[in-house]
């Protein structure tokens, strides 16, 4: 894990993002905050309409990202099926010229031991966690040659192989630590060629759906942080020159505090709440 250091002033204006899962959550504050520097946004998700459990569609993401300063380009797109990535690909290459980075939020998740896991929801997670991941780098990374300072950046966890992180949930820890794997081997390979690949994880657990829904309800939500965290600590990331910012597992709370940030308060869902350390730390 490298620290980033503030070296100069950093800003996305008039770089374009490709961000999978974007229609909320951690991928949604991604991207805006990168439209606050006059961003292009390309938002890759497959919610079209309101869901009654899931907050935020393709469109409102990208009302959201034009309010704020940036340009949206709202791309309907399932990550399993490869027609639809090079559609959206295509889209952003004609809308806004090129592509110059790459963010791989979008994932599924089942807590479940062996038994519990059913083969559908296995396959799920694999889909779109790990063959969505390289997926969707293989097909934008012909568009991430040509920037100037092109970056991939997956949120998946550090790999560390210890039973204990495999034991309560296999096929969930299989599956993101593939797209962590995939860092691992595409930071290496296009190194010389100048594109940066790294991964970014919370310290804490993020107030997303996934929280509310799937891991402990409101309860858990009061123990978790903002996803504005995880969108600071990979602006500061995705600002970096590429040639010297690859092939890391970069934690939010490690990369804001090496850039001086003392103050995490105004992270938190609930200020007076104990925090809870997220998984796979």
């Amino acid at each position: 894990m490298t620290n980033i250091e503030d070296d100069a002033p950093r800003s996305l204006k008039g770089r374009t993002l490709f961000i999978t899962g974007a229609s909320r959550g951690i991928g949604k504050a991604i991207g805006l905050r990168a439209a606050r520097d006059g961003a292009n946004i390309v938002i890759v998700a497959k919610t079209t309409a309101p869901h009654p459990k899931l907050p935020g569609t393709i469109h409102t993401a990208a009302e959201e990202i034009e309010a704020a300063g940036g340009k949206a380009l709202a791309c309907a797109v399932d990550i399993r099926f490869e027609d639809q990535i090079q559609k959206a690909v295509a889209r952003a290459v004609d809308t806004f010229g090129g592509i110059d980075i790459l963010v791989n939020n979008a994932s599924a998740i089942s807590l479940t031991g062996t038994l519990d896991t059913r083969l559908n929801r296995y396959d799920l997670m694999h889909q779109v966690n790990t063959r969505g991941t390289f997926l969707c780098s293989q097909i934008c990374i012909p568009s991430l040659l040509k920037s100037s300072n092109p970056h991939i950046l997956n949120i998946s966890p550090p790999l560390n192989i210890q039973a204990k992180w495999f034991a309560p949930h296999a096929a969930y820890t299989i599956a993101k630590y593939g797209m962590s794997l995939c860092v691992l081997g595409m930071a290496e390979e296009f190194r010389e060629k100048g594109l940066a690949v790294n991964a970014l994880w919370p310290q804490t657990i993020i107030a997303t759906a996934a929280v509310m829904n799937l891991l402990g309800g409101q309860e858990v939500m009061k123990k978790s942080r903002r996803p504005e965290i995880m969108a600071d600590a990979a602006h500061l990331i995705l600002t970096r020159q590429s040639t010297v910012t690859t092939g890391n597992f970069f934690i939010d709370e490690t990369v804001l505090r090496s850039a001086g940030m003392k103050d995490f308060a105004h992270y938190a869902f609930d200020p007076g709440a104990e925090l809870m350390p997220d998984l796979f730390l």
